[in-house]
């Protein structure tokens, strides 16, 4: 097998960066779990995601948000499709999710982050990381039209409700569904999102370039309290991956408190191992070395593969980002 590459996921075996790899590889699972089901819904629903971040969908601008990208999305999607496959090899079958549960939780997956996507003639003048707060409600919304339009509309407001799952807007205990299955698939995509960019072999590297600037524009590397006085959370990229081991604490409490230790179920469709978490904690391991031995950031040499729109969010981003520190700034005078 080649040197791990920054485009492949975990096993190294999947281009996470190519829709039609990952699309041939959530076949392989879906087919595998149920022989005879048609795999015209989950090709149709990635085409529509490449289209999308692509810009070639006559409704929205391409992706500009350079961490929350096409990459992401489709790691995400693999990862809750293996979770999904061990969440069905582990159950009886009154427990199982079922074709049309997993062809959901696949949805769903691909959806999660589409609220970042800036709509034509209407938000183009905004950059996509200026919707992170409000991202998971915009995203159910697109995921509810495009149900509606594929043949499974009786799905598509309980879609709305189960894609919070990935966010932080509503609480986990507030969401409702109706019946513990598709709170199953929440937590197992949830899951699929966390462990995906966690476990990325860039992701520091994309934590330093990507996500600070998009924390910026979102409104989550500053805070203002109820008397307007602003509180840093993070004051730079550096401080970002330095306090990675930090957020880790907090992840691992969201994975298997909040999301019930769904990733597990990794190790039955591994055959015991989950490659997923060794990665993930590997990046963690070496982000403590950095704060141990006071590193300079400068160590983080690997590259993150351009998918489409990264050339694009990267312009976006720096002009949006002088037009906020401007802002600030003149704020202050």
């Amino acid at each position: 097998m080649p040197d791990n590459r920054n485009n492949f996921d975990v096993t190294n075996t999947v281009n996470v960066a190519d829709a039609i790899s990952v699309g041939e590889a959530v076949e392989f699972i879906f087919l595998n779990l149920f022989p005879n089901a048609r795999v015209s819904t989950l090709r149709d629903a990635i085409s529509f995601i490449s289209q999308l971040y692509c810009g070639d969908h006559p409704g929205f601008a391409a992706c500009d948000t350079a961490y929350h990208d096409m990459q992401h999305v489709l790691d995400v999607t693999l990862a809750a499709a293996r979770l999904m496959d061990g969440y069905e090899r582990s159950n009886k079958k009154d427990g199982s999710l079922g074709e049309e549960l997993f062809i959901f939780g696949i949805l769903l997956a691909l959806f999660h982050d589409s609220g970042y996507l800036r709509k034509r003639g209407i938000e183009d003048d905004r950059h996509g990381a200026e919707f992170t707060m409000v991202h998971v409600s915009r995203s159910g919304e697109l995921l509810k039209n495009y149900l509606l339009k594929s043949g499974m509309g009786t799905l598509a407001e309980t879609a709305t409700q189960v894609v919070h799952y990935t966010g932080h807007e509503i609480p986990v205990s507030r969401i409702l569904a109706p019946s513990p299955a598709f709170h199953a698939v929440g937590s197992l995509v949830a899951s699929a999102d966390m462990l995906a960019q966690m476990s990325d072999r860039c992701y520091l590297e994309k934590c330093h370039d990507r996500l600070y600037t998009e924390f910026v524009l979102g409104g989550i590397a500053r805070k203002r309290d109820e008397n307007g006085a602003e509180r840093v959370i993070f004051a730079s990229p550096q401080d970002l991956v330095i306090k990675t081991p930090e957020f880790y604490q907090f992840a691992k409490h969201r994975l298997n408190k909040t999301l019930n230790g769904a990733y597990r179920y990794l190790e039955k469709h591994f055959g015991g191992q989950n490659p997923y978490i060794e990665a993930l904690e590997k990046n963690i391991r070496f982000a403590e070395y950095l704060v141990a031995h006071n590193a300079d950031v400068s160590v983080l040499k690997r590259t993150p593969p351009n998918t489409p729109g990264s050339e694009l969010a990267s312009h976006a981003a720096e002009s949006r980002l002088l037009q906020v520190e401007y802002r600030r700034n003149k704020s202050k005078i």
